[in-house]
């Protein structure tokens, strides 16, 4: 009896290091954040490379064609301005006195033209009465003649006179010519987005080959488009017309819609190991006030859209088609059926249904099949 007790307890020793062993040595349960299969809209995208940047459809950086001092300056940077309203003068009252001196110049010489002609039809008139008496008899030839001769004198100096007048209107609009080249007008209707002089300052124009900032550089904010290279990789897949969204870092939860409105039709290899295609996405009803010219911002172009199919969040794929389902307190790795994806969604073809608890922490030590889990 005494060695029957003494091997219950040496078996009950044993059990109790061996389950204190298993006790000790188990895995731990990892802990998940998990995220429930839904249904909702898949958009397949592509996006820029790198940042693009935000430019207005027409912009123009405008100098004077003559160099001078500034003698009018009628509107600031930030202003609004018309098509054909001046923004900068230069010094031109010389150019004035021109315009002013061949307008009266025009005006003489119609006041010319009207009294030769009037001449000319008197001269006229008394040709055919003495050409009439001629022939009657009561004329004397020599006179008729003359007369004759005399009115057909007035007639070319009254076409003279016209020509003349013609001439000096010609005059009137070169000299406005070359007043007008002293006045700088806007193209077309926009906005003041910098002025590069002051009032009594002298500016000239560009010297040939020598870039220099232009006077007043002039915005049409009311077309804005993003111009930005997207992978080479990813080009044969973007065509005009497509819908974009585009995203700018300080509104980073508001996207503009747009619409691709040119894809360059060559590769640039500016980058090592990268080549790039160039991309102009329009937007549509550009919101001046938030999207400004010379902003950085970023293009998705939308290639593809399901509506309301089975999805799961891009992050939560392994290996390129599995994931890692939570069935009560293990994990299960499970291979499922991908069609369109983007950089937030995947849609789901076979091996998930909605409601199917999915594990979202896919890259923490220890996710596994067959792992013990708890959700945080």
């Amino acid at each position: 009896m005494k060695n029957t007790g003494k091997w219950i307890f040496a078996i009950g020793v044993v059990a109790v290091a061996v389950g204190a062993y298993v006790f000790l040595t188990r895995a731990k349960p990892v802990n998940v954040s998990i995220v429930e299969v839904d249904y909702g809209d898949v958009v397949s995208t592509v996006s820029n490379t790198r940042a693009g940047t935000v430019d207005a459809c027409r912009r123009a950086g405008m100098s004077p064609a003559l160099g001078g001092q500034i003698a009018e300056l009628p509107v600031r940077e930030g202003d609004s301005v018309a098509a054909g309203q001046i923004m900068l003068e230069l010094w031109n009252d010389d150019l004035r006195a021109e315009v002013e001196l061949a307008r009266r110049d025009a005006v003489a010489s119609r006041g010319r033209r009207d009294e030769v002609c009037t001449r000319a039809e008197v001269a006229q008139q008394e040709a055919r009465r003495l050409t009439s008496l001629l022939e009657k008899g009561l004329a004397a030839e020599e006179v008729t003649a003359r007369a004759v001769g005399e009115a057909k004198a007035q007639r070319a100096a009254c076409d003279a006179a016209k020509d003349m007048t013609l001439v000096n209107a010609a005059r009137v609009d070169v000299a406005n010519a070359r007043l007008e080249r002293t006045l700088l007008r806007a193209p077309f209707d926009g906005v003041i987005a910098e002025i590069n002089g002051e009032l009594g300052e002298f500016v000239t124009p560009s010297p040939v080959g020598i870039a220099t900032p232009p006077t007043v550089d002039l915005i049409d904010a009311s077309c804005l488009y993003i111009s930005a290279p997207i992978d080479e990789v990813d080009a044969p897949a973007v065509s005009a017309g497509q819908k974009a969204l585009i995203t700018r870092d300080a509104f980073p939860d508001h996207k503009f819609p747009g619409f691709v409105r040119r894809v360059a039709p060559y590769v640039l290899d500016n980058e090592k190991q990268a080549r790039t295609v160039e991309i102009e996405a329009e937007i549509e009803n550009p919101d001046s006030g938030r999207l400004l010219p010379g902003y950085s911002a970023d293009v998705e172009i939308v290639l593809d859209t399901r509506k309301d199919v089975l999805r799961i969040p891009t992050q939560t794929i392994v290996g390129g088609t599995d994931v890692f389902l939570l069935n009560g307190e293990t994990l299960e790795k499970r291979e499922i059926g991908i069609g369109v994806r983007s950089w937030e969604y995947v849609e789901v073809t076979m091996g998930l249904q909605a409601g199917d608890r999915i594990v979202l922490t896919v890259d923490r030590e220890g996710i596994a099949d067959g792992a013990a889990a708890v959700v945080e």
